[in-house]
């Protein structure tokens, strides 16, 4: 894991802002970003939060620049924005920077009242043009704060369009609470009527949600296989799933022409036998670390004629059998195949994906983009731009794309995580997070349930995978349960989200012989009965529809 290290030049040029507290009860998130490199940056956000924007005199355009020759190791004096910030507030920060000559990155960083330096973003900028940040960052303590820019090359900082906006941490939950509303549930109405057709008020209707909606997986090991209590474990929680390791080409071909793919074949079709739908992980790993010793060891041409055999061979053996690919993983990261082969490997493989099998989504699959706002790999904009790349390759327009968010969290930026979202939403693409965890901390299970929310509210992600994958001699990073396949407090914190997420709804219906309720998306076992009639049970789909009509049968239950 590579991060924003080295000796790094600090310089600002900011429109001067006074500090001016906005009394507003309940201010709505704006989720709005640009990934756009603009001539003129657009008003800020919020109206600008916390800071009011105002005209330096002696400058043009308000842009106050500092001497290009300062080199500190601390904040330039008089470069830092002081801010009065509150106990247990979520600050979202958004800025438009470019640089003053040549390219290079920015970080916006918050100083709390308790002295932390928070990165709250970081951007690929550049000179000529305005680019967008949007990030942000959490204050535990009443108290003086201040906001700064730093980049990592010989340049000055310019920032306009700056907003710095607070929110509560209960004002945060609501907005969550509100998207989730929006985006994940819909008033449905049901009608209950009788053999005649006419109206039956009063029938008791339960519904219970057995399938669609959200989509919500776990990664599955091949311990998976010979391990009923862990087949059991797992079917009854999820309903999507990632083989960890199993796909990779280390795993079906470690040397070179002994192809096996046993272990795969067996673990699809248990997936299939529990209905549980499968994302393919993945057809390349881009790290050079995962590579095999005899790829390593091939000349241009040798490897170019073992990838086209290893794609056909993993592309074509599950057409039809997973929704997406991850296609060159953690390719902002690693560049072992464009170290081979050019600049546009990850672009011809994705081509070359998509020729073989047109139907599931092709991910790029990235670490660090919305858990670590100092690595300067796999930042926002530096995602939409390789995807951007990938898509402008010739044959490459028109084939289907997604954003994979890895998500291993340590103690989770909130903000920044929210932020990062709302950027990489503006490629118009599905986000999936799709390798949750958190390392092990004593608020693990916090962190755990702030993510998981934080993911399901947000507008943009289409899809949650957790990476809680079992193994007998320790997960990965997180384990849900012990080797008896009971809950840890971590697999409790996910069964209660499960139950909530989930959870199907009991009333009767009124006069009309009608039950109108807010659910969440989903396929649905309805069950009715009435005194007068027979019980019915059925199916309804309430994940593209939002009403059903159930007819009762002549006779008592």
């Amino acid at each position: 894991m590579k991060v924003f290290t080295g000796k790094l030049v600090f310089f600002l040029a900011i429109i001067l802002f006074e500090g001016c507290l906005v009394r507003s009860q309940s201010v709505p998130y704006d989720y709005s970003a640009n990934i756009e490199c603009v001539k003129e940056p657009e008003k800020p956000l919020y109206g600008g939060g916390i800071l009011k924007e105002t005209e330096a005199k002696g400058y043009a355009s308000g842009k106050k620049l500092l001497s290009e020759n300062s080199k500190s190791a601390a904040p330039v004096k008089g470069s830092a924005l002081k801010v009065d910030l509150k106990k247990d507030h979520h600050y979202a920060l958004s800025v438009w920077l470019q640089l003053s000559k040549g390219e290079g990155d920015i970080r916006a960083v918050l100083v709390t009242p308790d002295g932390k330096f928070n990165t709250a973003g970081m951007i690929a900028a550049k000179c000529g043009c305005w680019t967008m940040l949007k990030g942000g960052a959490t204050s535990y303590d009443d108290g003086k704060g201040d906001i700064f820019f730093e980049t990592n090359v010989t340049a000055e900082v310019m920032a306009e369009g700056m907003a710095l906006q607070p929110f509560s941490f209960d004002e945060w939950k609501g907005h969550r609470a509100e998207s989730v509303k929006k985006e994940r549930m819909k008033k449905v109405k049901i009608t209950v009527v009788g053999p005649d057709g006419k109206p039956v008020p009063e029938a008791d209707v339960s519904l219970e949600r057995v399938g669609k909606g959200f989509p919500l997986g776990n990664a599955m090991t091949k311990e998976i296989l010979d391990m009923p209590e862990y087949e059991k474990w797992f079917a009854a929680r999820f309903r999507y799933a990632t083989l960890e390791n199993e796909m990779k080409w280390y795993s079906t071909e470690f040397h070179q022409n002994e192809e096996d793919y046993k272990v795969s074949d067996k673990m699809v079709e248990l997936a299939e036998k529990h209905n549980i739908t499968l994302r393919g992980h993945n057809v390349f790993w881009d790290d050079q670390d995962k590579q095999m010793d005899w790829v390593e060891k091939l000349g241009v041409p040798e490897l170019k004629e073992a990838m086209a055999k290893r794609l056909k061979d993993i592309v074509t053996r599950y057409a039809g059998k997973v929704i997406h690919w991850d296609v060159v993983n953690e390719n902002l990261h690693f560049n072992f195949f464009e170290g081979k082969l050019g600049k546009d490997a990850s672009a011809e493989i994705f081509r070359d994906v998509a020729k073989l099998d047109s139907k599931p989504i092709l991910f790029m699959n990235e670490f660090n983009t919305i858990e670590e706002p100092n690595d300067a790999a796999p930042l926002p904009t530096k995602y939409v731009a390789k995807l951007k790349q990938i898509r402008e390759f010739p044959g490459n327009a028109d084939l289907k794309y997604g954003i994979g968010l890895e998500s291993h969290f340590a103690a989770p930026n909130i903000p920044y995580m929210r932020g990062s979202i709302d950027t990489l939403a503006q490629a118009k693409v599905p986000i999936w997070l799709t390798e949750v965890d958190v390392k092990p901390c004593k608020n693990q299970v916090e962190y755990l349930d702030e993510v998981m929310r934080e993911g399901f509210a947000h507008p943009a992600v289409k899809g949650i995978v957790l990476w809680g994958a079992w193994h007998a001699k320790g997960c990965y990073v997180m384990c849900f349960t012990d080797n008896s396949f009971k809950n840890l407090p971590v697999g409790d914190a996910i069964d209660k989200l499960l139950k909530e997420w989930t959870a199907g709804h009991t009333g009767k219906t009124d006069s009309k012989g009608v039950l109108e309720v807010e659910i969440f998306h989903g396929e649905y076992n309805a069950t009715v009965k009435h005194k007068e009639f027979k019980e019915n049970c059925m199916t309804l789909d309430l994940d593209s529809k939002a009403e059903a009509k159930i007819e009762l049968r002549s006779g008592t239950y």
